[in-house]
């Protein structure tokens, strides 16, 4: 339930991370000044005691997320990709969320193949070990398959996570839509929608047949890349909760000593990890949407093993474009074209002045252009962009929110393999190559043929909504004006019922 109840939820998360001592190390790492620090503090220092205490094995930050449940370690994963935003440490620290916190009990996830697949696991598998990973959601263990000795990656599902993960995300929604009602300004950002696009994929996590089909479908568009591997998904060993996969036997992309002594060049990595999701992104409009360490090795040859295919992301041919032309602008330094197109796209208001925002866009890419990534804050740099959006009114587009996140994780994964990448160099090869295929005249002569295809297969019913057309052309004004404003009453009565509704919900929340 998304009720006020949820305001204890929020008194006991900051609670968690004070009695955790986590709230100092999150204050230290991003270097809060005394005037956030002292009065954040000692709001939440005297509720410390109802605060969750954790796993006291763990670092406080990883044990206070920990203990506060699946959606709390999900964004700690996201942060621990990102040690220019969290600091080197906290960074280091966080990918324990990625694939190694406490398992439960081998016991159990036996139990569970066994409902799922109504089958006992010694006639499954001739081996089961002890899990080799285990994050947020479920947990993997090694097997060998009893059939045909094929060694495999079995994920199951944590026992009551979908609970769980539901009373995290009411508690967002009750956050969001409190948020929304005591500052309007902030309905630009559109907090509720974008609870509502996260529900979404995290419902998806929790179907692992989905999770089946997004691997076969990655493994199909990505079958002709050099460097990328796929593990094959084991169909009739496959449930809801229950999901085989091949083995991937590999160095851990997170691991960079392990990497430097295997001889793998990690600036070459680095590269193809960013490279392959731009790849993705705009070639295909499919991408692996969670590409942080923990979901990703190195095989013995250098390709890079994808596997965890819970969140996948799709955006629209249209939407691509629109992306590539942007990424293209600001690699060409042409930031008028990089503003015209986000007015072209509707993602700034037309009322707003393009010469203006270009300027305002020239202001982020500049100072960053050609630099290495050791010399961009990104922290800072996310402050000027988040300005830039306010002044210009600019909406939170919700089509994106999936693919900016990834962009955000990608980049961090490959700052963390090669400290000194410059993301521009990296991406343009593979912006160029999508602009020549998709905006040149080859381009226009595969719209014409799309929209000559649609056409042909709508001709056989021009004639009919011809005639349909010229029948409400033709009727009495007397009737037509009627129509017209019953039309107009009926969308005043929705508009109204919207409204209400709106306002009920307000109080509600």
């Amino acid at each position: 339930m998304r009720g006020p109840h949820n305001i204890w939820r929020f008194v006991r998360t900051g609670a968690t991370f004070e009695r955790t001592g986590a709230m100092a190390v999150i204050l230290d790492a991003i270097d809060a000044p005394p005037i956030i620090r002292i009065p954040l503090r000692s709001l939440v220092w005297p509720f410390r005691w109802l605060g969750l205490k954790g796993d006291p094995a763990l670092s406080p930050v990883v044990r206070a997320l920990n203990a506060l449940g699946p959606a709390y370690i999900k964004f700690g994963q996201m942060i621990s990709t990102r040690p220019d935003i969290a600091g080197a440490d906290l960074a280091r620290e966080l990918r324990v969320l990625q694939d190694k916190l406490p398992p439960f009990p081998t016991e159990e996830a036996i139990k569970s193949i066994e409902a799922e697949l109504d089958r006992p696991a010694s006639e499954l598998f001739s081996e089961f070990g002890d899990a080799v990973a285990a994050a947020s959601i479920a947990q993997v263990h090694r097997a060998r398959l009893a059939e045909n000795g094929k060694e495999v990656a079995v994920k199951v599902l944590r026992p009551n996570i979908e609970k769980a993960f539901r009373k995290d995300i009411d508690a967002f929604y009750f956050a969001a839509g409190l948020f929304e009602f005591l500052s309007p300004a902030s309905r630009r950002l559109k907090p509720t929608d974008v609870i509502t696009h996260f529900d979404k994929g995290v419902m998806g996590e929790l179907d692992l047949r989905l999770e089946c089909a997004a691997a076969s479908e990655f493994a199909a568009s990505t079958a002709k890349d050099p460097g990328i591997q796929i593990p094959d998904p084991e169909w009739d060993l496959s449930g809801k909760r229950v999901m085989v996969l091949g083995w991937a036997e590999g160095v851990p992309i997170g691991d960079n000593d392990a990497l430097d002594a295997a001889g793998h060049d990690r600036t070459k990595i680095a590269a193809r990890v960013l490279q392959l999701f731009l790849s993705h992104a705009l070639r295909d409009g499919y991408f692996h949407a969670d590409m942080h360490q923990g979901n990703m090795k190195i095989a013995a040859n250098g390709d890079i093993i994808a596997y965890d295919f819970g969140i996948m992301g799709r955006i629209d041919e249209y939407t691509r474009r629109v992306y590539a032309e942007i990424l293209y602008g600001f690699i060409q330094r042409d930031y008028k074209r990089v503003a015209a197109v986000h007015f072209e796209a509707g993602y700034v208001p037309a009322d707003r002045d393009v010469d203006e925002f270009a300027s305002a866009i020239r202001a982020v890419g500049e100072p960053i252009f050609g630099m290495d990534a050791t010399g961009i804050s990104m922290g800072r740099l996310l402050h000027h962009l988040f300005e830039v959006t306010e002044r210009f009114g600019m909406e939170t587009r919700t089509e994106l929110i999936l693919l900016q996140r990834t962009m955000v994780v990608v980049e961090g994964v490959a700052r963390s393999l090669d400290p000194h990448i410059n993301i521009w160099n990296v991406a343009r090869p593979v912006v160029e190559d999508y602009i020549k295929t998709n905006l040149g005249p080859r381009a226009f002569l595969k719209d014409f043929a799309q929209s000559a295809r649609v056409l042909s297969r709508l001709s056989p019913l021009l004639p009919e909504l011809a005639e349909q057309v010229l029948m409400k052309q033709t009727q009495p004004e007397e009737k037509r004006a009627k129509s017209r404003g019953l039309g107009s009453a009926g969308m005043f009565a929705l508009g109204a019922g919207v409204a209400l509704a709106g306002v009920w919900a307000g109080t509600l929340f």
